[in-house]
């Protein structure tokens, strides 16, 4: 995996989540405030699980 495909990734990430937030800015909205009231521990797992797929899947994806 090059960083010209990393950059890319995330350039992808940044659009569909700006498109979430111009198409649906209050669902967004209380999105973001429910995961203000969650605990910092199940934040941090979900954090780090979501980057584990996030890896695995890029991982599949360049070498497949």
């Amino acid at each position: 995996m090059t960083l010209g495909q990393v950059l890319a990734g995330v350039a992808v990430v940044l659009a569909l989540e700006g498109l979430l937030y111009a198409a649906f800015p209050g669902v967004m909205r209380r999105a973001v405030a429910a995961i203000a009231s969650v605990p910092e521990q199940r934040l941090r797992f979900g954090g780090l699980a979501a980057a584990a797929i996030g890896i695995a899947v890029a991982w599949v994806i360049t070498r497949g």
